[in-house]
């Protein structure tokens, strides 16, 4: 509404203005240069009597300053008036500067196209304070914003899901916009862009530091993950850093909360290989690993008598539900984490494999389960939840 209502009211003043301006410029000849003024004013005054001080006058002083000084009279009440609309617009809205910042921008913008407006039109300069007020108040705005998303508390019992800096950077971005959509310039809301941007990165990034009751990795991997979905359907340019950025931290925090959890399914094993590769980069033969105490064949062979296929895939069922209920319902992860660890896993029985083959070459040790197995477990309990 405070848009339409500013926007009728530049209309309705601009014709009013530039009648007023030409109507001065006329009567009083202004637009005349200097040269036309003093002849006019020596053929108005008889010979020889024309003041010294109106030649002078008309001269050396500008011809701005007439005008600028009659419109200011005249028009007294204007920019008052129009300050005390911007300020309204402030107190109706936390955002209302947006709205009064892109008619501004472009009535400005209209006028300086319009053959019927004069380039140093008195209209043009209130216009022009009342833009740079508006960019101040918007630039007041979008710090004040800035530094609520950063300060936002976390709930005192935070169970994971999309942070309130969040939701706040998404609804000012939705809002903004809508109101610049068909805006002629938007230079001042892409630095705005960019500045919340970099706020709410922040305050995902603090939550590293925060004492939570819930996996780290795992809300800050839902949270990049959020922003980047969210990017990607707004697509605006001076954010497509920021999106890729998202992107990165998602998968980031994505793989370490996999390799939080996946080291749960097998941990023994885990521990038995992560002791072999150790040695092997000590310098210890891949052939002579069998003949260290803590790495021999026999204890290879209690460790994964620990992992029949029946209790690495009760293992995997445990883990499905922990995940589930770690994962929150509205960013649908739970589909890609599982899929994902799925991929881990087997990249590990691989590995697990291979250093089996290189080091216990001949023994006849394997683990009790295979690929194709593991493949089965993940199938069945994604098919049964």
């Amino acid at each position: 509404v405070s848009k339409q209502i500013l926007e009728q009211v530049l209309r309705e003043l601009q014709p009013l203005c530039t009648a007023e301006q030409h109507f001065i410029e006329k009567f009083f000849q202004l637009s005349h240069d200097a040269a036309d003024l003093e002849v006019s004013a020596r053929t108005v005054w008889p010979q020889g009597q024309c003041p010294l001080l109106l030649i002078a006058y008309l001269s050396f002083s500008r011809l701005e300053e007439p005008m600028t000084q009659l419109l200011s009279e005249i028009f007294s009440c204007l920019e008052p008036e129009l300050r005390g609309f911007l300020d309204i617009c402030n107190k109706i809205h936390p955002f209302g500067c947006l709205q009064v910042l892109v008619t501004l921008n472009d009535s400005i913008f209209e006028m300086w196209d319009s053959s019927s407006a004069l380039p140093s039109s008195f209209l043009n300069t209130i216009l022009g304070n009342m833009l740079l007020l508006t960019k101040n108040s918007f630039n007041k705005c979008i710090g004040t914003l800035c530094r609520e998303i950063e300060e936002i508390r976390l709930p005192s019992k935070p169970k994971g899901g999309i942070l309130p800096s969040v939701s706040r950077f998404e609804e000012f971005v939705g809002f903004s916009e809508e109101v610049f959509r068909t805006a002629q310039r938007r230079g001042e809301l892409d630095k705005a862009h960019r500045r919340l941007a970099s706020s709410v990165f922040s305050s995902i990034n603090s939550l590293s530091s925060a004492n939570l009751k819930v996996n780290t990795d795992m809300v800050m991997m839902e949270n990049f993950h959020h922003i980047h979905c969210f990017l990607c359907q707004k697509m605006i340019h001076c954010l497509e850093d920021k999106k890729i950025e998202a992107k990165q931290r998602y998968s980031e925090h994505m793989e370490k909360y996999i390799i939080t959890y996946l080291g749960q399914p097998l941990e023994k094993l885990n521990h038995f290989f992560e002791g072999v590769k150790a040695r092997v980069a000590q310098g210890v033969k891949e052939e002579e690993i069998s003949f260290q105490l803590a790495y021999s064949k026999q204890e290879l062979r209690k460790v994964i008598d620990k992992y029949p296929g029946k209790e690495v895939k009760r293992a995997l069922e445990t883990l499905y539900k922990k995940i589930h209920k770690d994962l929150s319902p509205e960013e649908n992860l739970l589909p890609v984490v599982w899929h994902a660890m799925e991929r881990e896993l087997i990249r590990q029985y691989h590995e697990f494999e291979d250093l089996i083959q290189r080091c216990y070459a001949g023994s006849g040790v394997a683990m009790d389960f295979t690929v194709e197995d593991l493949l089965s477990y993940f199938s069945s309990i994604t098919l049964c939840n």
